[in-house]
């Protein structure tokens, strides 16, 4: 028993041999990287490593350097490379391997540098969106009077509440008292008797006393978000398409709501932004 166990044991198929006997297999060799079956066979196919060893029975198999080859395929697809580029590097006798890599690390500092600052922004906008507005129902109607309505803030996080520009809002407004907002109060009540005014004298759209109200209308904006002037060009027209909007500036006076639509209009052409194709970016 014992001579005829070892002799099935001499027996055995080469294949069953530890792996450096000949070399690995495409499974043994997908495990040992952490790839796919599937992705060797891809590899293989487009030329980018190929099983360079055959077992005794002319099985292919992944000799040591292909392995490696395979570490190396990884490390480039990885830092992003395409998998064409890959295999010129690695085939081209002629290729600064170490200038490759220190071009890619420059490129994945920035990246990672990308990344800290919109984490930081992330966590900002995680912070400010459970801040909002500090001023309790009643300060608000005591700041912007009695026609004002508390529910209007909600009513804003509901429809724009997933913006960046609602992020900048809520960080702003958290850092802002109750004085703060008193002054906001009558910096937008001083603009609004001037666009009034402005108006009613016919003050024409493109004019530099137009182009002037247009450009203190767009500051007042971006005490609450960055805005530029194709999301003002945007903003405006939301004035007019949406009756609320419409009422709120045609009670200062009559028609005022289309020619200020039409002043800021004429004020974002004159920076080089269509108001009709404006963009919200």
């Amino acid at each position: 028993m014992l001579v005829t166990s070892a002799a099935h044991r001499d027996a055995r198929p080469r294949e069953e041999a530890p792996p450096s006997a000949d070399g690995l297999t495409v499974g043994r060799a997908a495990a040992l990287v952490g790839v796919s079956v599937k992705t060797l066979h891809h590899w293989d196919a487009i030329g980018l490593v190929r099983p360079s060893g055959r077992t005794w029975a002319g099985h292919r198999v992944y000799s040591g350097d292909d392995v490696a080859r395979m570490h190396r395929v990884l490390v480039y697809r990885e830092l992003g490379f395409p998998l064409a580029e890959i295999g010129r590097i690695l085939d081209d006798p002629d290729a600064d391997e170490r200038d490759h890599l220190r071009r890619q690390r420059a490129q994945l500092v920035e990246r990672i540098d990308r990344l800290r600052k919109m984490l930081d922004a992330v966590d900002r906008m995680l912070e400010a969106s459970g801040r909002g507005m500090r001023l309790t129902p009643e300060e608000q109607v005591e700041i912007f009077g009695a026609d004002w309505r508390p529910a209007w803030v909600e009513e804003a996080e509901e429809r724009w509440g997933d913006s960046a520009q609602w992020a900048q809002y809520a960080e702003r407004a958290a850092a802002m008292s109750p004085q703060d907002w008193r002054d906001v109060k009558a910096e937008t009540d001083a603009l609004h008797a001037d666009l009034a005014a402005a108006c009613r004298a016919g003050v024409a759209p493109g004019s530099a006393a137009a182009n002037a109200l247009a450009e203190r209308h767009r500051a007042l904006m971006s005490r609450y978000f960055d805005c530029t002037h194709a999301m003002h060009a945007c903003i405006a027209r939301g004035y007019v398409r949406e009756p609320g909007f419409a009422d709120y500036y045609d009670a200062f006076a009559p028609g005022l709501t289309v020619w200020l639509r039409d002043v800021i209009f004429a004020n974002a052409a004159a920076h080089g932004v269509d108001p009709q194709t404006a963009a919200w970016e």
